[in-house]
């Protein structure tokens, strides 16, 4: 198995549970998965909050996940992955149906990237990036001239 194997299959399988987890309203197995080594950055879907250092990260992790209700379907898509050294990253979609602070329940989509450093033998997210998927997803194009 390669190495890129081997992160999809652990770790990434983790993750997916541990993201589930999350919008489910225990964020115990998210915060697991993270480095307590600085730099850690996040920068958030919802709210939009760009923060780093643990203190403020475990305590976002714990104030989102108490925000979900009514949650569904829930999928972790990656899309691409790659291992290079000791750092890793993965790209794609986080989709489930649910509500987010008491609103109607509803399709939520978001697009992911997270990247990963390898800690005494073990891969743990060191930033995470999200944001609400736009509906076309088609590249804009420039105006003619």
């Amino acid at each position: 198995m390669s190495e890129l194997d081997d992160f999809r299959t652990a770790t990434l399988a983790r993750q997916a549970k541990a993201e589930e987890a999350m919008v489910l309203g225990d964020p115990t197995q998210r915060i697991g998965m993270w480095s307590r080594r600085d730099p850690v950055t996040l920068l958030g879907a919802a709210t939009g909050l760009c923060k780093s250092g643990w203190d403020d990260l475990s305590r976002i992790f714990r104030w989102v996940a108490s925000s979900f209700s009514e949650v569904s379907d829930f999928s972790f898509d990656v899309e691409v992955a790659d291992v290079i050294g000791d750092l890793a990253y993965s790209l794609g979609y986080e989709r489930f149906n649910g509500s987010i602070d008491g609103r109607p329940v509803a399709p939520i989509t978001v697009r992911v990237t997270h990247i990963y450093r390898r800690e005494n033998g073990e891969w743990k997210i060191v930033h995470r990036h999200g944001d609400s998927a736009p509906v076309d997803e088609s590249p804009r194009r420039p105006p003619s001239s």
